[in-house]
């Protein structure tokens, strides 16, 4: 492809060399320049790509994107210096694979809780109606039923678009993508055309990052902003920001509630353990979702499927057959001993208040909760003592334990989590540092009618350990407690 061409649309401020030169590729990351490549000079969060530029030269890089005043001293190469090199990057990634998602019906999901399960039910509601759908989620991508291993909760551009384009070539009509806070403050998506875009809720996380919740905001606020006349913009009418997000977009404006008049309203009818009897819209129907949260997921789901033109009674069906999303609320029985174990990828405040008093909801005569819970590494250690403080809340004994530790030392990760408690709440709480331990323990202390909440890292299957990816399954342990 011509560099001119895949310039187009990006703001230039300097240009050095020739711009009508043949390319071979693009790429962000030095060891991965190769032979008339084109290299994107990023400034990221811990690594400003500027510092590699002659690495990415001797790989054999021709077109050296840039943003910060740089030395030209090679003649034999272009050197164009842009506004902004990730949103650069996200333009030009789009034209490498051809546009891929203007040849798509993209829709994204973003909030703080809730993404996974949305952009997932729906990628299984359309598949199921027979339509090729992609998904791009934190658990796993999807190009119709082939899957492939996700890293990120929404990829690099250039990651991005290739899967878009792997959908396109397979013959995939929608495509469904949970856009995360960072995503967008990264410009990840830039160049990406969507079709409509969905709010959850905004609640206290990655802290880390944005520093203050009007940052947060912020971020996903943009995604609905940029979103063009064509679009829809579905939001959560009952969440305090939902409206926010709302204020000055272009795209069609609709709201989904359980409390109030909405485009696509919702009443709980019935909850028990194995489901939930809701109302959408007048039309009564059985799900396998547990929790209030999950009428609201379920809810946005049945809001954007009409909007994406299909039938209400159709969708109906499809929302009775399917079930929860791996690690989100997933069930495990004790058949011996009549206790029962949930799995759940709860890693904020809200998201752990959501489920314990989901289980609460359906918990029957005499049972107790007992939770298991930690916090991640090198994350937003201000949300640690809130964590504690909500698990204590709503259990009868709680477990902290290691999540991911990453970098940081587990005891110092849960002594931040007790710090959050007071001396009659601590006294109803154990410090188990090796969580297989710790769900051995909650294992040992449950009795007839109780549920055990393992919370944190739901569909994961590692545990990151001082960089280094350790195998470890929360439900895989559980499963084999109850089996011995």
């Amino acid at each position: 492809m011509k560099l001119q061409e895949l310039l187009s649309g990006i703001d230039i401020a300097e240009t050095h060399g020739n711009k009508d030169v043949t390319v071979t590729g693009i790429t962000s990351d030095s060891r991965k320049s190769a032979d008339g490549f084109v290299f994107v000079a990023l400034k990221g969060v811990q690594v400003d790509g500027h510092q590699y530029i002659n690495n990415a030269i001797e790989s054999g890089a021709k077109v050296i994107i840039h943003e910060e005043d740089i030395e030209t001293p090679n003649s034999d190469l272009t050197y164009i210096k842009v506004k902004d090199s990730a949103d650069a990057i996200g333009k030009m990634a789009t034209k490498w694979y051809g546009d891929p998602s203007s040849k798509l019906k993209l829709v994204g999901v973003t909030g703080t809780n809730g993404k996974t399960t949305t952009a997932t039910v729906l990628y299984n509601m359309f598949r199921r109606l027979g339509y090729g759908t992609g998904l791009l989620s934190t658990v796993a991508n999807y190009v119709n039923d082939d899957k492939y291993s996700a890293t990120h909760t929404t990829p690099d551009p250039i990651s991005l678009n290739e899967m878009l384009a792997k959908m396109v070539a397979a013959g995939c009509d929608y495509a469904f993508m949970e856009v995360s806070s960072h995503a967008i403050h990264q410009k990840r998506i830039s160049g990406l055309k969507f079709t409509g875009g969905i709010f959850t809720n905004l609640t206290q996380d990655h802290l880390d990052y944005h520093k203050t919740m009007e940052e947060y905001l912020k971020a996903k606020k943009a995604f609905f902003d940029n979103l063009p006349e064509t679009a829809f913009a579905l939001t959560n009418l009952d969440d305090k920001n939902g409206l926010v997000m709302l204020q000055n977009t272009k795209a069609k404006k609709y709201t989904y509630s359980v409390k109030a008049l909405a485009d696509f309203k919702a009443r709980i009818i019935e909850k028990h353990f194995d489901g939930t009897s809701i109302e959408i819209n007048g039309k009564d129907v059985e799900v396998h979702f547990v929790g209030v949260f999950n009428v609201y997921n379920l809810l946005a789901v049945y809001g954007a499927a009409s909007l994406l033109g299909q039938e209400a009674s159709e969708i109906l069906v499809v929302l009775s057959t399917l079930r929860p999303v791996s690690g989100r609320f997933e069930t495990v029985r004790n058949t011996k001993q009549s206790y029962t174990a949930i799995v759940d990828y709860a890693h904020t405040p809200d998201a752990l208040t959501n489920v314990l008093e989901a289980i609460h909801e359906v918990l029957e005569g005499s049972g107790r909760v007992i939770t298991v819970v930690g916090c991640g590494g090198n994350r937003d250690k201000t949300k640690r003592p809130i964590m504690a403080r909500e698990a204590v809340k709503l259990s009868d004994q709680v477990i902290l334990t290691s999540d991911n530790p990453r970098f940081e030392e587990p005891e110092a990760i849960i002594n931040d989590m007790a710090d959050g408690l007071d001396t009659a709440q601590l006294q109803k709480t154990l410090l188990i540092v090796d969580r297989a331990q710790a769900i051995k323990t909650a294992c040992m202390l449950a009795k007839e009618g109780d549920v055990i909440l393992i919370a944190g890292k739901g569909h994961e299957d590692y545990q990151e350990v001082k960089g280094v990816k350790h195998h470890f399954d929360d439900k895989e342990i559980v499963s084999k407690i109850f089996e011995a």
